[in-house]
């Protein structure tokens, strides 16, 4: 008689983290809200995100355990780390209708931050 109950929890708790992060976003394109356009671009980016999220997050946790053993067993080199984190952490989790727009380029593999790329050795001239 548990089992039903934590699986509602479990189902509960993921519908309410999906949508918060949706409902927290401001839109760009403020025009369309209120529309039937706009309620239709809303209902196919969270039906969207329901689907893509697992992916991502599934994406991203084996991202982390990779770099996390990369880290490991290249003698604690952070840099090689964060050659697999940054493009497996990073990116989009939730699309909004921005993304379904192509207003906002949708990531599944992330780049990082200009503060935080890698510098890049010049290759040596002969």
């Amino acid at each position: 008689m548990r089992l039903p109950i934590v699986i509602l929890i479990v189902i509960i708790t993921y519908c309410s983290m999906l949508g918060a992060p949706a409902w927290s976003q401001s839109s760009s394109t403020d025009a369309q809200q209120g529309t039937a356009n706009g309620a239709g671009m809303g209902a196919a980016a969270a039906l969207s995100t329901i689907l893509y999220f697992p992916f991502k997050a599934a994406f991203a946790i084996g991202g982390g355990l990779v770099g996390g053993l990369a880290y490991l067993f290249s003698g604690f080199s952070e840099s090689t780390a964060k050659s697999v984190w940054v493009p497996s952490m990073y990116g989009t989790y939730v699309i909004t209708p921005e993304h379904l727009n192509g207003d906002v380029p949708l990531r599944f593999l992330g780049v990082a931050a200009e503060s935080e790329a890698m510098p890049t050795t010049p290759a040596p001239t002969n």
